[in-house]
């Protein structure tokens, strides 16, 4: 059954708008500060370690509640409450890196900065949960496929014009003016989930904590085609994590200013949005499975050509397809996931990929930077990538349920 994208927004008091305006504000408070964090320490420090650190700092509390968050969201009716308190936490975040960036706080500056990355974490392990389970009970599940690629492409347009806004302001206005604009997102998003009226499923008995987990771990282990999925993005951006040493290519390769940063942290989700858009009216139906390999792959040979490309604009294009090939690999893997779970299990499902995924950003971010200090910035990119095309040829070997999957399969 052919379902227009009109279908989405039907009752409700058009709840999918409002749902899909907290995600992309929330986003876009989330890409300023990453922007201006890195800019400012390595304006600080001018160590592409420190870089990997900011990644270190923000994942270490998300690994440490995402399970928790997940729990929480699935076995509590109020998925609306825990959207809102993720939108508080991180406009805590952005208002302490105002106060630090202003002078207003006193002690290391980098450490400081570090301290209120911690807070992104927090709030990063109930963002996933409350918006997968808040999706899941407005678009019908007929529409999955279709709502899944709508939502990246408002998620790509927040990426792309998220770093814009950061390194502009940074560039032309100032740092604190960026991180102030951040904690007004944030308060956006929370008013647009309190605007969000749906009849939200009761809550159900409430197990124990950690049988709970264990319950949705025990799930995503036994099934091929999700932990196969959530495994090949989590060592695709692992390893092809380039975009956390841009403010070390902006500076020392291409030798441009804060403005440079801002495009190529962008152009990533420019080619992810015209990807989504082309999905949109033209949604992958066969041989998903390959489709999803292919782009991984094509991922991992523009982070190789990223790496050695010496040219700024160049390295946009390059970067921009990256972004294409990747935002083919997030439709379908969301669409894989939302197909795949059952209701009763999206919070805690949902908070295992997002450990897989979010949290490889992070750890990939600390990787890059590692071995840039030990590589080269040069070698430790094109490594990644490498890396990239090796774990796609293990999991096409490895994972045959996935390779040959069709999403009819799953309905």
């Amino acid at each position: 059954m052919h379902l227009s994208i009109n279908q989405l927004f039907t009752s409700q008091q058009f709840a999918f708008s409002k749902l899909l305006a907290f995600r992309v504000q929330m986003l876009l408070a989330y890409q300023i500060m990453a922007v201006v964090a890195g800019w400012h320490i390595y304006e600080l420090t001018h160590d592409p370690l420190a870089l990997g650190l900011i990644g270190l700092a923000e994942v270490i509390p998300y690994f440490s509640s995402a399970l928790f968050a997940g729990h929480a969201v699935d076995h509590y009716c109020s998925r609306r409450f825990f959207a809102i308190l993720s939108s508080s936490v991180l406009c805590l975040g952005a208002l302490a890196l105002t106060a630090i960036v202003m002078g207003m706080v006193v002690g290391n500056t980098v450490l400081w900065i570090y301290a209120a990355i911690t807070l992104t974490g927090f709030a990063r392990a109930f963002i996933s949960p409350s918006y997968n389970t808040l999706f899941a009970i407005i678009v019908p599940r007929a529409t999955f496929a279709r709502g899944a690629s709508i939502g990246n492409s408002c998620f790509q347009v927040g990426s792309v014009v998220g770093p814009a806004i950061g390194g502009l302001l940074v560039g032309f206005s100032s740092k604190a003016a960026a991180y102030a604009l951040a904690s007004l997102l944030c308060a956006g998003a929370a008013f647009a989930i309190l605007r969000l009226t749906i009849k939200e499923p009761p809550a159900k008995e409430r197990a124990p904590v950690f049988k709970s987990i264990a319950e949705g771990l025990r799930f995503v282990w036994s099934n091929q085609i999700v932990l196969s999925a959530q495994m090949l993005d989590m060592f695709a951006v692992l390893f092809g994590g380039a975009i956390a040493l841009l403010p070390a290519f902006v500076q020392d390769v291409y030798q441009v200013g804060p403005e440079g940063l801002g495009i190529l942290r962008a152009t990533p989700a420019l080619g992810a949005i015209l990807t989504g858009l082309w999905i949109t009216r033209h949604p992958i139906n066969l041989h998903a499975g390959r489709w999803l390999l292919s782009s991984v792959a094509g991922f991992g040979v523009c982070i190789i050509a990223f790496a050695l490309s010496t040219s700024f604009w160049l390295s946009a294009i390059i970067l921009m397809a990256a972004g294409a090939f990747d935002g083919v690999s997030v439709i379908l893997r969301s669409t894989i996931m939302q197909l795949a779970t059952p209701d009763e299990m999206r919070g805690r499902v949902s908070a295992i990929n997002g450990i897989f995924i979010g949290s490889s950003n992070e750890i990939g971010a600390f990787e890059s930077g590692v071995m840039a200090r030990l590589m080269g910035l040069i070698p430790s990119v094109v490594f990644g990538g490498l890396m990239t095309l090796s774990v796609v040829g293990i999991t096409a070997n490895r994972a045959p349920k996935l390779r040959e999957l069709e999403l009819e399969q799953l309905h």
